[in-house]
């Protein structure tokens, strides 16, 4: 099936952790072994806390830089490693390289805008850089989970404007224009796992989650606007286009859901592939932002005006010098000692609410193959907003 179209309605040195043995027990060729690429993400969080819930899971957690709050558990092992310098990840991974048995990718290099060349050249040497040191040798690995996004379909620089929305399937063709490194790291699956080892691909929309490492951080931005509006008696806007607005343009994503996704195609042998297997990973129900704005307000204790909705409001603009409010938020309600810039990024936002393409897509795939976990988008938002309280990230 292809992207279907309807009308348009309103309706995630020495060896780092023992590995011969298990909780004292069985040996570690009898358990799986999992190593995370981006585990300080929205995603990789979520995955790191639900594979050390399972029973025989060790994990080793790979980024640049560790959690404010490090997980301390006996099955964990961080491993700090720039994948884009090539003599660190190869000095580094092949620490591991023969013990892991499944791998979660879900990174990405955000150093060059996206759908740039350079962009799309650094995520594909990044990747690279990975599988030249985990894959000579390696006779352990099952299963390789690659993370990109809905993206996947649609070009940011070539797009219409038509009335229609698409919803697009797996098998829907790849969008032409720009530098999508989402087909990069998928052209480099296929091209070096070859027949050898199974591999998946899973393609979230708006992620919904709780990092402090992650650039594009959806709930970061609401948390810390939500804050401040309060914080100040500001009225609790949407500052976007009428079409973003008024109409489905983007699923939503629990980060929780993806990463149950990632769990249950690397771990379900009977969807292997070796050519690879792509997956939607989105809530399920469409939403408009209309019709969650007013609740998400009230979540945060707002005021939300009458009018919610405004295209002057520009959120760079309005809320990019509350570096110095967000400090005093922070000090007064004993939180977490974080800077602005390390939970929201207004940009990101402005883009999210200004985006001239929808990406929504069918989740019929997974649904068919058995994973039919559905999320409500706006229960996806209160959850989290719950969650960074916990964190002590936000009021």
């Amino acid at each position: 099936m292809r992207a279907r179209t309807q009308p348009a309605e309103n309706p995630s040195r020495q060896l780092p952790m023992a590995v011969g043995k298990c909780n004292g027990a069985e040996a570690a060729t009898k358990n799986n072994i999992a190593a995370i690429f981006g585990v300080t993400g929205l995603v990789g969080k979520e995955l790191l806390r639900k594979l050390l819930s399972k029973s025989r899971w060790k994990v080793y957690g790979i980024a640049r830089k560790p959690e404010i709050t490090p997980i301390q558990n006996s099955n964990y092992h961080f491993i700090s490693c720039d994948l884009l310098n090539p003599s660190e990840a190869q000095r580094k991974l092949s620490l591991i390289q023969d013990h892991v048995t499944h791998v979660f990718w879900v990174t990405w290099a955000s150093q060059f805008p996206i759908d740039t060349q350079q962009c799309y050249d650094q995520n594909k040497a990044m990747m690279t850089n990975a599988l030249n040191a985990l894959i000579p040798t390696t006779n352990s690995l099952k299963h390789f989970s690659l993370q990109t996004g809905m993206k996947h379909y649609v070009s940011l620089q070539c797009h219409s404007a038509g009335k229609e929305v698409c919803y697009y399937d797996e098998g829907s063709p790849r969008a032409s224009g720009g530098y999508n490194f989402y087909y990069a790291l998928e052209d480099l699956m296929r091209e070096r796992l070859g027949e050898k080892v199974a591999w998946s691909v899973h393609r979230p929309g708006l992620i919904m989650g709780s990092s402090q490492r992650t650039l594009f951080n959806f709930m970061g931005c609401l948390g810390l606007y939500g804050s401040i509006c309060k914080y100040l008696n500001l009225p609790f806007v949407f500052g976007g286009t009428r079409e973003c607005w008024e109409e489905m343009h983007i699923d939503g994503s629990d980060a929780r859901l993806v990463a149950e996704q990632h769990i249950w195609a690397a771990t379900n042998e009977k969807i292997y592939s070796s050519d690879g297997q792509a997956f939607n990973a989105i809530n399920g129900p469409s939403f408009m932002w209309k019709d969650i704005w007013p609740a998400i307000g009230l979540k945060f204790g707002v005021e939300v005006p009458n009018n919610m909705f405004s295209t002057e409001f520009v959120f760079s603009r309005e809320l990019g010098d509350k570096g110095g409010v967000w400090r005093e938020i922070v000090e007064e309600e004993g939180l977490v000692q974080t800077e602005m810039e390390d939970l929201a990024n207004w940009e990101f936002l402005d883009m999210l609410f200004r985006c001239p393409v929808k990406m929504l897509g069918t989740r019929e795939k997974a649904d068919r193959l058995g994973y039919t976990t559905k999320c409500n988008t706006l229960d996806s938002v209160l959850y989290w907003i719950d969650n960074m309280r916990e964190e002590k990230l936000i009021p």
